[in-house]
């Protein structure tokens, strides 16, 4: 860096030179918007940035940092790594010791039925994804079955931003300007009673029997042979922290049995713990034929993603050898050794300190207090989540079921307003909703604080509002 260089402001460099994801590129540009916030260092669940200011991060950065900022031994783990071997691919039948070691330490936490899978690796929830995409067509066209190709997603779930993944996605400003999604991608009901349950007397079973109802239909109106795997979330995560309605999955599997359609659960976000249980296909008893992971397998201190398939799933894979020769996909940095090092210290942490149960005991604690704090307060439409991921919702007119003007921005200042009371919260992009998911070492008195601090941030500003 040059002497003129370096005395430039980082906030001045940053505005000149990167491109955020997910941010108004003129307004940051101009100085017009707030930014960047520099954030220099982390310990436990508390972040600290370039002046000062700590902040209890209850979204754990992006869903991802499950054992918590600062982990030493993680850090050890990855540099003891690199100056043994900081990198080789996995091409062509290469490997490495933190790859293999990670894998069946993932298969051993897998849900019944997937204890003679297999992991495919990457380095985001998003290429993972689009290599689900891929097995699925490869799947199908070993079977002699080329019309059956496209993917059913669900509005309002969240599966990654790249061109297929994206188009998976289904929240419509992933797809404006991109021209997305793909024609060969098909979204379903969103899980999410509150907004769509014409008569809430029926009850939650009720509601999830018609989710089942509308993907038959979605499923015949195209043909059962043109459709190659439904995918979704166990619990949705981005598209508003919305917990499977009573009976939903029950009702949706059979649907999917009957047509012969592969089950991808993408557990990017559920994944090592995030709901109290190890998968969210474990505490809702999915049995998947592909399951997406990334997030919380490395808890963020390096990027890996995989796909685990199913013994099903790689039989026919397997037997597609014979005919196209070797399998033509992968990355670069498939089973980077850095990585999966990371992955096994961090499921080290998990396992030691018994984190997934933590999820369970104090999420349930998270959940009561989260109800007793905001249910009866004016404007707030539910208060929902599962483990330790939430999701406050807010609304105009509750009872009526009246949404907030979308220029009001009533979720971005609510959440404005918890970090000026030092408590990272998300503004969920599809409504007026304020979401958490923190650190699975998170206590009970940690729970205290953030929702204490979190109402007095609300009830303040819509005083002002």
């Amino acid at each position: 860096m040059s002497k003129n260089r370096s005395r430039t402001p980082l906030e001045e460099l940053d505005r000149r030179n990167v491109i955020h994801p997910f941010t108004h590129l003129k307004n940051f540009a101009s100085g017009a918007i707030a930014g960047p916030r520099i954030i220099e260092s982390g310990d436990g669940i508390r972040v600290r940035d370039s002046k000062g200011r700590v902040s209890i991060d209850a979204f754990a950065g992006l869903y991802c940092v499950n054992v918590g900022y600062g982990r030493q031994e993680i850090a050890d783990a990855i540099h003891e790594q690199a100056r043994r071997l900081a990198y080789y691919h996995s091409y062509a039948a290469h490997s490495n010791e933190p790859s293999i070691v990670l894998a069946e330490r993932i298969l051993a936490l897998c849900p019944p039925g997937m204890n003679k899978s297999k992991v495919f690796y990457g380095l985001s929830g998003s290429d993972a994804n689009e290599t689900q995409v891929k097995i699925a067509w490869y799947y199908n066209n070993v079977l002699g079955r080329p019309e059956k190709k496209k993917i059913i997603a669900r509005h309002r779930g969240y599966h990654g931003a790249t061109i297929m993944a994206g188009s998976l996605t289904g929240l419509p400003f992933y797809h404006a300007a991109f021209d997305l999604p793909v024609p060969l991608v098909l979204h379903t009901t969103v899980p999410h009673a509150y907004w769509l349950q014409t008569d809430p007397a029926l009850g939650e079973r009720a509601f999830s029997k018609r989710c089942a109802e509308d993907l038959e239909r979605l499923i015949q109106s195209h043909g059962a042979d043109t459709i190659a795997a439904f995918i979704a979330e166990p619990a949705l995560g981005t598209g508003g922290l919305i917990p499977a309605p009573e009976g939903y999955w029950d009702e949706i599997q059979p649907v999917l049995r009957r047509h012969d359609i592969l089950l991808i659960a993408d557990e990017v976000i559920c994944g090592f713990g995030r709901t109290g249980a190890n998968f969210g296909s474990t505490l809702y008893e999915i049995q998947p034929d592909l399951i997406t992971i990334a997030k919380g397998l490395t808890s963020g201190y390096l990027p890996l993603s995989g796909v685990i398939a199913s013994e099903r799933v790689i039989e026919v894979l397997e037997s597609g050898s014979d005919r196209y020769g070797a399998f033509s996909h992968g990355y670069t940095y498939t089973a980077h050794p850095l990585c999966a090092t990371a992955g096994i210290a961090n499921l080290a942490i998990i396992e030691r300190e018994n984190l997934v149960e933590n999820a369970h005991t104090v999420g349930e604690y998270l959940q009561r207090c989260l109800h007793h704090a905001f249910d009866k307060l004016p404007h707030v439409a539910e208060v929902r989540g599962v483990g330790l991921m939430a999701a406050i919702e807010f609304a105009q007119d509750p009872l009526a079921r009246v949404r907030f003007p979308a220029e009001a921005q009533i979720g971005a200042k609510l959440a404005a307003a918890c970090l000026e009371q030092g408590v990272i919260s998300r503004a969920m992009p599809h409504g007026d909703i304020l979401g958490l998911a923190p650190p699975l070492i998170l206590t009970r008195s940690d729970v205290d604080e953030i929702v204490g601090r979190m109402l007095a941030a609300v009830q303040a500003s819509f005083r002002r509002l």
